[in-house]
């Protein structure tokens, strides 16, 4: 997995679309947010399935613990990426290639998915239900046109819930992972807004990965050395897009999406990363830059900046009288109509709050609320106060707990950019720190699990000499490698 981890969810239709679907099932998918590896193995699961019932043995493209993944649904899956690309099929690697990238996003999910069920992650009938309900809306489709559009791809209802549900488990055992690892001091907070690790505005990168295994030798750097600058000659001469250049040659699993992150807060950006981005321009490709994962190729694709966070405060009051089991329904309200019709006849809103409000905690304050921004009363509440105009008294109305009045004082705007710059930084160190436990955590379970790749060209590669890869990338034989990069 590439340095940011937490990238947008790729835009590649499931599957087996049908390219008259393909738009819509991209955004079916993408709302539900599932990872790359399930798209791959989603519909040729199905396919590898129901050719698995009718052979007494099929091929194994990979052995993963006590599972295995079958050729034919590396196939499927790899097929379905190339159909995505077609007309386009220059900007995609060689096949063995693309077959070695898509295996390895394989086994890395399905490791997940068994790590999550052996340490008792669940996923309920009703989560999965809302799931796909979900789904269905945010395309404005009702369940049953979701199944039906579903079904013209040859895609399974069954088969659908079924990646639902494994993405749902991922989810919930990466935040397993990284709520133990993401507490943030407001110390940690003060020293990223003073290095300048805060830097306000957003940007889109294109990334381009060269990846190293594991204590990578001398001789395996600088084959991978000679790739990257071969890619950069590329780029720097204008001979490829650097779009082209990443699906061509990116180990990164962005590189099907033409290696472009999305928008991302230059607080969110590794600092290893985020020094050279600082004055690099718009249109050129940054020097490799080395980490624990390999070299790296970065352009900045599109800056926007952030204005300034200002909010709205309302002033505001209230009287409560509440419904118990000693005050019925109908005496709060002739209690609470009472106090209202006195206020309006010139009586002090906070003399009567003092004497007959049972909110516990304003009723000392004449039963003022303070500056607050309307979320934090209730839909409710927000909607009695956003009706009223200054100085105004609402009319009771009946609330969870009982009979209410209210008079709304004022309101303000105020400016909340240091608040939300302070925030932004905190909850960018919380995901940084999240997203590096769980990059290590997924590195270790790769590396610690039982995995035998059994198509050619993936388990046992071969270098050419150093002396063609600077000419030719494409020369340029992959390392085995663990599917997830620190770039630390």
């Amino acid at each position: 997995m590439n340095f940011f981890h937490a990238v947008p969810l790729k835009t590649l239709a499931p599957m087996g679309a049908h390219p008259a679907n393909k738009v819509a099932l991209r955004k079916i998918w993408t709302s539900s947010a599932l990872l790359l590896s399930t798209l791959c193995v989603f519909a040729s699961t199905a396919r590898a399935q129901e050719a698995a019932e009718g052979q007494a043995l099929e091929s194994i493209a990979a052995l993963v613990e006590d599972d295995v993944i079958l050729r034919s649904e590396l196939t499927g899956a790899v097929g379905n990426i190339r159909k995505q690309y077609q007309g386009r099929e220059d900007q995609l690697p060689p096949l063995n290639v693309l077959e070695r990238q898509v295996l390895e996003r394989m086994v890395v999910g399905k490791l997940q998915v068994l790590r999550a069920e052996e340490t008792g992650v669940e996923v309920t009938d009703t989560e999965i239900d809302q799931a796909v309900n979900r789904v269905a809306e945010n395309n404005k489709m009702t369940p049953q046109q979701l199944q039906a559009a579903l079904s013209s791809d040859g895609i399974r209802l069954s088969d659908f819930r079924r990646s639902m549900r494994e993405e749902i488990l991922t989810q919930k055992l990466r935040q397993r992972v990284g709520q133990s690892r993401s507490d943030v001091s407001e110390s940690e907070v003060d020293i990223a807004l003073a290095s300048g690790e805060a830097k306000q505005g957003e940007i889109k990168l294109g990334h381009v990965l060269v990846a190293l295994p594991d204590n990578a030798t001398a001789e395996q750097l600088a084959t991978a050395q000679k790739k990257i600058l071969g890619i950069k000659k590329l780029l720097d001469e204008k001979k490829m897009e650097f779009s082209a250049a990443a699906i061509r040659y990116s180990d990164d699993p962005n590189a099907l999406d033409g290696g472009t992150i999305g928008w991302r807060r230059w607080d969110q950006i590794p600092p290893a990363f985020a020094e050279p981005l600082q004055d690099l321009a718009s249109d050129t490709v940054s020097e490799p830059i080395r980490s624990s994962g390999g070299l790296h190729l970065l352009k900045i694709l599109e800056t926007r900046a952030e204005s300034k966070v200002l909010i709205e405060e309302y002033s505001a009051r209230h009287i409560v009288v509440n419904v118990d089991e000693l005050t019925s329904d109908a005496q709060a309200e002739k209690t609470l109509r009472g106090l209202t019709a006195s206020i309006k006849a010139g009586g002090k809103f906070e003399d009567e709050a003092k004497k007959y409000s049972d909110d516990a905690q304003t009723a000392a304050l004449g039963g003022d609320l303070g500056w607050v921004e309307l979320v934090t009363l209730g839909e409710q509440y927000a909607q009695v106060i956003n009706g009223l105009s200054d100085g105004a008294l609402s009319e009771p109305f009946r609330s969870e707990k009982g009979w209410v009045v209210m008079q709304r004082m004022g309101k303000r705007e105020q400016d909340r950019t240091v608040e939300y710059v302070r925030g932004q930084a905190r909850e960018s160190i919380r995901q940084r720190k999240a997203e590096e436990a769980y990059l290590q955590f997924t590195r270790q379970l790769r590396n610690e699990s039982f995995v035998e790749m059994r198509i050619e060209g993936v388990e046992n590669p071969v270098l050419v000499e150093e002396s063609d890869a600077e000419d030719n990338p494409d020369a340029v034989k992959p390392e085995p490698k663990s599917d997830v990069k620190d770039p630390s």
